[in-house]
This record gives C-alpha cells, sequence and structure tokens, in this order.
C-alpha cells in the first residue's frame, strides 16, 4: 500500500467514524464516548498525513507512533461500544477490524522506517 492510498484509508476511517458517531444514543455515556472517539478517529487520517510532511527520518517515525496510538484508542472507544452494548456489534465490527488493520499497518511501517527500510 503506497502513501497516496493510505492517506485515503485513513480519511475514509475518519468519516466512517463519524458516521459511527452518530449512530450512539445521546446519553451522558454515548456522548462521553462519542468525544473520545471523534478526537482518536479523525486523528489518525490527520496525523498520517503529517507523518508524510515529515522533514526527517525521526520525525516521520514518531508522527507514525502517533497514528499508531490514536487507531489502538480508536479501536479502545470501538470495543466500549462493543462491550457496553450501546449499539448492536454488527455496526462497529467492520470499523474496530479496521482500526486493528491500521494499528498493524502503522508498527509494521514504523519498524521498516526504523530500521532503514522505506515506509
Amino acid at each position: 500500500m503506497n502513501e497516496i492510498e493510505l492517506k485515503k484509508r485513513t480519511k475514509q476511517f475518519a468519516l466512517r467514524v463519524i458516521r459511527l458517531i452518530a449512530a450512539l444514543p445521546k446519553t451522558v455515556e454515548g456522548r462521553a464516548i462519542a468525544n473520545q472517539l471523534v478526537r482518536s478517529g479523525t486523528s489518525v487520517g490527520a496525523n498520517y498525513r503529517a507523518a508524510c510532511r515529515g522533514r526527517s527520518k525521526p520525525e516521520f517515525v514518531a508522527k507514525l507512533g502517533t497514528v499508531e496510538e490514536e487507531a489502538d484508542e480508536s479501536a479502545f472507544w470501538m470495543e466500549l461500544i462493543i462491550e457496553g452494548q450501546l449499539i448492536k456489534p454488527k455496526q462497529v465490527e467492520l470499523l474496530l477490524q479496521e482500526a486493528n488493520e491500521l494499528v498493524a499497518i502503522m508498527v509494521s511501517s514504523r519498524k521498516s522506517a526504523s530500521s532503514g527500510g522505506l515506509a
């Protein structure tokens, strides 16, 4: 997967997160999780774009670490949505899978870039 495809994929992730948030109940719990998830979920794409503009390899690697953290945090909030039974698991599971895949991609890219390979 190249940089352009990954930029598109992380932006689509953000858009899907926004749609998921709209489906959450307007309860105290739903709003609290929505506020956290919107920040982490949209941050994945924004920080990936920032990584691509990195001025050095260490900066690129550090930004990929941030992307990884935000994707993992998004997965955490989605797990809470499922386990807290805020909405049906089927509405969340594919997006949770995507969050976990993005974490794996960022881990692999960061390791590759840190060891001197291309990201």
